[in-house]
């Protein structure tokens, strides 16, 4: 059993949960997740680190209450435990000092880029982060990461804080501005993920996203999360979850992605939930 020791809200269906969990504090690295159940005979879900505490033993991971059992996630309050979590898994994110480094989450994506954003800042790099939301209530984590990066930018479709528009247009304010910028890594829907890509091609700019698309047992075993990156079948589990942007076949992904959403919705309502995304991919 995994105590929860802090429990609270960031935004509606928004949860920030620490668990004590000292093995995984102690060798996770930026980018990694964890498999979770929230109930002895439950499902497995992945949930990305999005900070840990090696010292006083503790992982955070932020949960979207998208289906039955990220809604059971979301009900836990400090004292109450968790059945497993297992990691950390996936290969951690390349960090090294690239410069200019634009680390860009969208809705609860950001929980990925925080830790990731944190490391690039460690390696030396001028850290800029482009976080969004719908409106500003899903504008997460800003606080954290204006602690570790040297400009923050957040983003909400509707206007109602910071930049009116997506963090795609952010972005290429910037690069439109004559900013420099040396290496990008999105997280975020798949759309998001896509279009940030387009973006940054024409100039070149090494661009990073983490992909989550339909992910399982977080081994590779089920094979339900396979992707093709430059035309070489991958598994977003364990060759990843970050890719070249460049590489990525997002067609062929989000087609993938949306083959589920019918079954989705039906294990949903028996309270058997399929889970489609990790952490912000469909936000």
């Amino acid at each position: 059993m995994y105590d929860v020791v802090d429990a609270h809200d960031l935004a509606l269906d928004v949860r920030y949960l620490r668990i004590h969990a000292p093995k995984i504090a102690k060798r996770r690295k930026a980018g990694q997740f964890v498999i979770v159940r929230a109930t002895e005979d439950g499902e497995r879900i992945p949930l990305t680190i999005a900070d840990s505490n090696a010292r006083e033993g503790w992982i955070a991971v932020i949960v979207q209450g998208v289906g039955a059992t990220t809604k059971k996630l979301n009900e836990l309050s400090a004292g109450d435990t968790i059945p497993d979590v297992a990691g950390p898994l996936g290969m951690p994110s390349h960090i090294e000092n690239f410069g200019t480094a634009v680390s860009i989450g969208g809705g609860v994506g950001t929980a990925i880029a925080y830790p990731t954003a944190v490391a690039l800042k460690e390696a030396g790099n001028h850290v800029i982060s482009i976080i969004g939301g719908r409106n500003k209530s899903l504008v997460l984590l800003e606080d954290e990461m204006r602690e570790v990066s040297d400009e923050v930018y957040p983003t909400t479709d509707d206007g109602s804080y910071g930049y009116h528009g997506f963090v795609t247009d952010q972005l290429l304010d910037l690069i439109e501005q004559g900013r420099s910028i040396d290496f990008v890594l999105a997280i975020g829907p798949i759309p998001m993920m896509a279009a940030i890509a387009e973006v940054t091609r024409p100039h070149g700019i090494k661009t990073v996203v983490s992909l989550n698309p339909i992910m399982v047992d977080g081994t590779g075993m089920c094979g339900g999360c396979r992707i093709v990156v430059g035309g070489e079948t991958k598994f977003a589990c364990v060759d990843g979850p970050e890719f070249d942007a460049h590489a990525v076949d997002f067609d062929l992904l989000s087609r993938r992605n949306r083959a589920y959403l019918d079954f989705e919705k039906v294990q949903d309502a028996a309270h058997c939930e399929t889970v489609l995304t990790l952490n912000g991919s469909r936000s």
